[in-house]
């Protein structure tokens, strides 16, 4: 498969348990592998002791260590691709993830990025970007790069403005599913609301950047991506702290909105902004 990056700028500009206390080093050091194999001894144990003693079986609800086991569970799982290899036996080939990257931030746009591995060649280590180094993501996206077809599109803040932060989210979604060098026939979203004019058929997926390795590998091409845009802008707006804070609500971004004022790329349909404005009118 042939690898390339397109870069696009179509715009103006089970609920589970928290722990209430510590948990016993064991479990921690330890970890799931250790609480399953515990847990399948114990009821191999007592099994075979309620039928030596004749007692009858009884049907327990989990206690609290199921549900910690759960919660360790799911913070050590990766993203696989299973969900690819489920497409790919149904028919699909060129499956592409999609992620997105700045709905929250007060200022920038949103960036959305879709990938297309060769399922062959998908690096190891892939995860949600938000779990990653800034130097973990910088490696893994040279592999991805070479792995994969991505596409990385954006909508700009005027169109955050105009249609709200989700549509525009969406927006960057299709724009980056429709520049991929070839196109999908099959795309995996980040979320549980389906794009409006998608290019193909598609299925969201909830906290896909820790299922699905494409959705994974397109959320830290976003993420670096972004980072760089605002990077760039930190440069021609200096004060705001846009080169650490990404746009963010961070206390030097208010105290560059208080001393400096509003720019063109602050998202005016945003709570602070607009009342900042409005307070200045």
């Amino acid at each position: 498969m042939s690898s390339r990056l397109s870069v696009r700028v179509m715009a103006d500009n089970p609920p589970c348990w928290t722990c209430p206390g510590p948990v016993p080093g064991f479990f921690l050091a330890k970890g799931l592998e250790c609480l399953t194999v515990a847990r399948a001894m114990f009821r191999a144990s007592w099994g075979h002791l309620t039928s030596l003693l004749n007692w009858p079986r009884v049907q327990c609800a989990p206690g609290p260590f199921f549900f910690l086991a759960q919660r360790l569970h799911r913070g050590m799982t990766q993203p696989d691709d299973t969900l690819e290899q489920a497409l790919r036996a149904q028919g699909y080939t060129r499956i592409a993830g999609v992620d997105e990257v700045g709905r929250g931030p007060w200022a920038g746009p949103v960036v959305a990025a879709a990938v297309v591995f060769d399922l062959a060649r998908v690096p190891e280590g892939l995860n949600d970007s938000k779990k990653l180094s800034k130097k973990a993501r910088a490696s893994l996206e040279h592999l991805i790069l070479d792995a994969a077809q991505v596409c990385v599109a954006q909508a700009s803040v005027a169109e955050i403005d105009q249609m709200n932060i989700l549509r525009a989210s969406h927006l960057a979604m299709v724009r980056a599913l429709a520049g991929l060098p070839q196109p999908p026939d099959f795309a995996l979203i980040d979320g549980n609301q389906m794009p409006r004019d998608m290019p193909c058929p598609g299925q969201t997926v909830v906290k896909g950047d820790g299922r699905s390795v494409s959705i994974a590998a397109a959320s830290i091409v976003a993420k670096i991506r972004r980072d760089l845009g605002m990077v760039a802008l930190a440069q021609q707006h200096p004060g705001y702290g846009w080169e650490t804070n990404m746009g963010y609500g961070a206390a030097k971004h208010r105290a560059g909105l208080e001393k400096l004022g509003v720019t063109p790329h602050h998202r005016r349909s945003f709570k602070p902004i607009h009342n900042m404005l409005y307070q200045d009118n």
